[in-house]
């Protein structure tokens, strides 16, 4: 999860999902996963379903590049 600009928060979350291969997940299913075993607060008001996480040569997630990834259709 990263945060995101909000017009009226300033920031909110935004969740990246990478599904395994034949996985089948639906945004809600992610905010109830994450409202059932972390606080309110932490619950993102988006969820967005990517092929991959973008990483860099030492193996880590480059959060900047998560918002330019193209979404999984």
């Amino acid at each position: 999860m990263i945060g995101v600009d909000d017009q009226d928060f300033g920031q909110r979350l935004k969740a990246f999902v990478v599904l395994r291969d034949g996985g089948q997940l639906d945004e809600d299913q992610v905010k109830d996963y994450v409202r059932q075993n972390l606080a309110r607060y932490k619950v993102p008001r988006e969820v967005a379903f990517i092929d991959q996480l973008p990483r860099n040569a030492t193996g880590k997630v480059v959060k900047a590049d998560l918002g330019a990834m193209p979404r999984r259709g």
